[in-house]
């Protein structure tokens, strides 16, 4: 960049003594805004991932980390204002800071929501926190830059601007494909706060070093140690941490932990009936929900898919979701079962179903029957893939999909995912669908059931007697694919006596008729 400042303007009284040449020492502070730009955007993406695991609905905490914290960047911007003749302190104090804050973040909520079982106070507070310290960065930088060669001020923004860019799409790029997938959500957090302290240390302790008083020098030497030395023991303790976490949110009887590309699964409980009493009933948490409890899920998923697979052919099977191998199980039990597909997309979970003692007694190793082939894949992109294909239609369509509690999740309770499984059933084909409680959330389980009818299918609301729980089984009204923009009225008898009539469930919808979800527009509560 040319430099259009006034020859006097060079070198000035405030000018830094440096050990390099001024050109080569701008390149330090421009490198250093680099590296502390990635850091804070990693911050950013680990808030975001780790309170969308803890606490679901990722929408609402992506927007509430973002929106606190570019307010929190305006507040720090303000507060640096003070700090102009002390900018070289200034900014390795901040660094210190903001290095034990970000590295810290991650670990932090999860000790809130594991011992105080609440992590969204923490969220904002530390949100806000981090982005004040990333606020102060910039004005302090200025100072810096200017006191190594004065030059323009637009040009001088533009410089640090550049640097801060380029270092947050590296950040950017660097969260989901090196650091999370290599050392996970708590490590990746601490090693990122470790490279900030020495970025910023060593900007300060090297660059301006002539600028600080030997005291001064001392103290921010001790504050990056310390944060250092907090840092890397907390790597070290990473483990030890996860387990007594896990232990506060799931009782000592944790058996099985595992973290996939996915989710968190986590097994607690006795590895067989006979354990039971002793160890506890066998549970599958994933990401902290319960999924599975003992032969309470078995009957659960014989009410999702006995009544679709008694009320017609069922010879072509499809399961969407199911890496548990529950349904997989309900649905081998019925004569006359050719071909079954479970589309898990957690291979993690297939795994654990088909090796795990106490799973494997509960789905009685159906992953393995000859008949059954799995496919880790998400099941919107393999309808989709599919429906472009013209294979041969599925007789029943199995849903057991977690509940619609955040975009990923929503998406496939959307009309356009309906649309999908629609195409993919055969011309007297049912879709069995978990909608959740038509008394406890009302307005869930109709959403359902009008996204459901909006995709073209006719709905039979069902719910097991003395359950909590409600269904919906779904047939195609006729053509290929339903109407996009007026829903097909309910067709409804009872699917058996095991369970509360479908036509007294629909009477409770009457003069209600919500509209459907989409992916453009989803309408379930987070």
């Amino acid at each position: 960049m040319i430099d259009r400042s006034p020859p006097g303007a060079r070198t000035t009284a405030s000018s830094a003594r440096l050990p390099v040449a001024a050109g080569l020492g701008r390149g330090f502070v421009l490198a250093s805004v680099f590296v502390c730009a990635a850091c804070g955007l990693v911050y950013e993406l680990e808030l975001v991932a780790v309170a969308s695991s803890l606490v679901g609905d990722s929408v609402t905490q992506a927007s509430v980390v973002l929106s606190v914290m570019v307010f929190a960047m305006g507040v720090g911007s303000l507060l640096a204002k003070r700090l102009p003749c002390h900018a070289a302190a200034g900014f390795g104090y901040v660094e210190a800071l903001l290095a034990l804050a970000g590295g810290g973040s991650a670990m932090a909520l999860y000790a809130c929501f594991s011992w105080l079982g609440e992590a969204r106070i923490a969220l904002v507070a530390i949100s806000f926190t981090i982005g004040v310290l990333i606020g102060a960065e910039m004005p302090l930088l200025m100072t810096l830059i200017q006191r190594i060669r004065q030059q323009d001020a637009g040009g001088a923004l533009a410089d640090l601007f550049a640097a801060d860019y380029v270092g947050a799409l590296v950040g950017g790029l660097t969260f989901p494909f090196l650091l999370l997938p290599l050392f996970g959500q708590l490590t990746g957090a601490l090693l990122t706060g470790v490279v900030n302290v020495l970025a910023g240390g060593l900007v300060v302790q090297w660059l301006f070093r002539h600028d600080l008083p030997t005291r001064v020098r001392w103290r921010l030497l001790g504050a990056n140690g310390c944060v250092l030395a907090l840092l890397l023991c907390g790597t070290a303790f990473v483990a030890p941490f996860e387990r007594a976490a896990r232990q506060a949110v799931y009782g000592g009887d944790v058996r099985v932990a595992v973290r996939s590309g996915e989710q968190e699964l986590v097994l607690t409980g006795g590895a067989t009936r006979a354990a039971w009493p002793d160890a506890g009933e066998l549970r599958l948490f994933r990401d902290g929900r319960l999924a599975v409890r003992g032969p309470r899920a078995r009957e659960r998923h014989e009410a999702l898919a006995g009544p679709a697979m008694e009320s017609g052919p069922h010879g072509r099977v499809l399961v969407l979701g199911g890496g548990d191998g529950l349904s997989a199980r309900e649905v081998l039990h019925h004569t006359g079962v050719e071909r079954v597909t479970v589309v898990e997309p957690d291979s993690a979970l297939v795994r654990l179903a088909r090796r795990d003692p106490g799973l494997l007694a509960l789905n009685d190793g159906a992953l393995d029957d000859p008949r059954v082939r799995v496919v880790t894949v998400d099941a919107f992109d393999w309808l989709r893939d599919r429906a472009a294909s013209g294979r041969l239609p599925y007789d029943v369509i199995v849903a057991a999909l977690p509940a619609p509690s955040d975009a990923a999740t929503s998406k496939l309770y959307s009309q356009e995912f309906y649309g999908l499984a629609a195409r993919a059933l055969s011309a007297e084909g049912r879709l069995a669908v978990r909608a959740g409680s038509p008394d406890a959330d009302p307005h869930a389980f109709w959403t359902v059931d009008a996204t459901l009818r909006a995709a073209g299918l006719t709905t039979c609301p069902y719910a097991r007697e003395a359950e909590d729980r409600g269904y919906l089984l779904a047939r195609r009204a006729g053509g290929p694919s339903g109407p996009a923009s007026e829903a097909v009225p309910r067709r409804c008898g009872p699917p058996g006596g095991r369970f509360t009539a479908g036509a007294r469930l629909a009477e409770r919808a009457d003069g209600e008729e919500l509209p459907p979800s989409t992916l453009m527009h989803p309408r379930y509560p987070g």
